[in-house]
């Protein structure tokens, strides 16, 4: 295993600590709110910072990007390759509600490209993790995107663009057309188990719009080196910066990007 991947086990193990103690007393925990319908709690920012002293104190020169303290530049030549992209607790809303989906998610960027990932799930004990090259492993076993090819018998999942309402539209049009073409639609509020369900085929495909870079980064890395495909709606890399995520097994993602695409009348998002 790559040493860079043990230390980010390690750090969202710690995290997983802290939210599942955190977890037995809901009724405490202060809630503030960053903007409508996007919130943020004491358990968020102390396991970032958990996550962030065990990174740092293995990796003190790398960049960091986190939900909770945004951006830190790296030091040196390091850190201009080197940035960990990091969601504390993703899936907030579900957390502070006790609706148990809800993950840590870090991933390791080189110059830009994902490398390392994890995604840990503190509920279930279930660690999914990859290093680019290597594969995707879900608590040691290794792990494969399904191999459903009829949209007909697909399981999709998706997030409510919650953020902005500026594409609702475009977004329903959307949902309405993959409900009608595929087995069922699921919105769990957890984007990055939502992509690492992708990973080890308990979906068969994902999209969304409007996420941050810690809710896809871990996640996409899961998925490709599972054997699947993601993208922006152009069908190109650029989810990280656009923010818009098509994800699934080959042929699933062959047919759930070109339903998206044609909806570009909608107000579609770039």
């Amino acid at each position: 295993m790559h040493p860079a991947l043990n230390i980010a086990i390690k750090a969202a193990r710690r995290a997983g600590q802290i939210i599942n103690r955190a977890s037995m007393d809901l009724d405490r925990i202060q809630v503030a709110t960053k903007r409508p319908k996007d919130f943020v709690t004491e358990v968020d920012q102390a396991a970032e910072a958990a996550i962030l002293e065990v990174l740092k104190e293995a990796y003190p020169n790398y960049g960091i990007l986190a939900e909770e303290t945004g951006a830190t530049p790296g030091k040196g030549a390091q850190g201009e390759e080197f940035q960990w992209i990091i969601d504390p607790l993703d899936g907030t809303t579900n957390f502070i509600h006790g609706f148990p989906q809800y993950a840590v998610s870090i991933a390791l960027a080189h110059q830009g490209v994902v490398t390392q990932a994890v995604v840990y799930d503190p509920n279930r004990n279930e660690l999914f993790t990859a290093t680019r090259g290597r594969g995707a492993f879900l608590n040691d076993r290794r792990i494969r995107v399904s191999n459903r090819v009829k949209l007909s018998e697909t399981l999709i999942g998706t997030g409510f663009p919650f953020r902005t309402f500026d594409h609702a539209d475009a977004y329903l049009n959307i949902f309405r057309e993959i409900t009608e073409k595929t087995a069922g639609v699921r919105r769990p509020g957890a984007a990055a188990l939502d992509l690492a369900y992708v990973a080890c085929g308990r979906l068969d495909g994902f999209w969304e719009f409007g996420l941050a870079p810690w809710d896809s980064a871990a996640g996409s890395l899961l998925i490709l080196e599972a054997g699947g495909l993601i993208s922006d709606l152009a069908g190109e890399g650029n989810f990280l910066d656009s923010g818009n995520v098509v994800a699934g097994n080959p042929k699933v993602f062959g047919q759930l990007l070109p339903i998206i695409q044609a909806h570009r009348g909608d107000r579609l998002p770039a």
